[in-house]
């Protein structure tokens, strides 16, 4: 069931309700930033244990293009206006990668209506230093492996300007990196780009940026100490990004539970969908 949601601020968001009409309200908050909702394999596995609720963050993919304001705050606003659209009361709140930054920063805003919080492939509460790094090593390693792919990906990087079929290409090759599994990287990175939206660069940007100035700071610890909402963490063992990144966050949650896939890459629920069904039917 599409829906098309309105912000305090009269902004449209993409939406949609799908799954168990009865089941346990589960809200889904999507990478990036400046990306869209790619969770069609998530509902398809917990479609039946939930009422699915899926969304485009402001200015991206399916919701109204607009110019802001890029920051932590209002995201988190928007996404009070979905749960309240869909007349939400609590709901099981999933966010993946930037998504699960998001979906921490909501919970700690309004953890009242939040039951469980599912963190998945997140990078940690601690600086960008403690999993950048790591993370540009990964993607330059992995896209070395097939050197056609990453000359092409080094050709795209360098030109002043890109085609829309340029960037999806740029793209698609950058996301080839988040999967262990390197004979299908390919076909799974595809299947991430189809629909195919522009990339929000003004918000990948500036989120990013914010999240430099107020993210691995001693408030942030003790806010995530105080939180008194149950918590799974969810990760790939084979994400590029430093998995050791997000021991912050499992020593400062109280009430936390995590599963590490050992075979899976940044997307887990592709490359080992058992496992992570496994783990977040705990939940629901």
């Amino acid at each position: 069931m599409l829906q098309s949601v309105r912000t305090d601020d009269g902004l449209r968001l993409w939406a949609c309700r799908e799954g168990d009409p009865a089941g346990t309200p589960l809200v889904l908050c999507h990478g990036g930033p400046g990306l869209w909702d790619m969770f069609g394999d998530v509902t398809a596995l917990l479609g039946e244990l939930a009422a699915v609720h899926r969304w485009d963050q402001r200015g991206c993919g399916r919701s109204a293009p607009c110019d802001g304001p890029w920051t932590t705050a209002r995201f988190v606003a928007d996404l009070d206006a979905v749960r309240a659209h869909f007349g939400l009361g609590r709901m099981v709140l999933l966010g993946h990668s930037w998504g699960a930054q998001l979906a921490l920063s909501y919970t700690l805003a309004h953890p009242e209506r939040v039951e469980t919080l599912i963190y998945v492939s997140g990078t940690g509460i601690g600086p960008d230093t403690d999993w950048h790094p790591g993370y540009k090593d990964g993607l330059l390693a992995r896209l070395s492996q097939e050197p056609r792919r990453l000359a092409r990906w080094q050709e795209l990087r360098a030109r002043g300007s890109l085609s829309e079929d340029e960037a999806r290409e740029s793209a698609v090759l950058r996301w080839t990196v988040e999967f262990e599994d390197r004979a299908r990287a390919l076909e799974h990175a595809e299947r991430m780009a189809d629909p195919w939206f522009p990339v929000n660069l003004a918000c990948n940007v500036a989120l990013n940026e914010e999240r430099k100035r107020t993210w691995g700071t001693p408030e942030l610890a003790a806010a995530c100490a105080a939180l008194d909402v149950p918590a799974l963490i969810v990760d790939g063992a084979r994400d590029i990004r430093p998995r050791s990144a997000v021991d912050s966050l499992e020593r400062a949650l109280p009430r936390v539970r995590r599963v590490v896939l050992p075979e899976a890459g940044h997307h887990p629920w592709v490359e080992d969908p058992e496992g992570f069904r496994d783990a977040v039917a705990r939940v629901l």
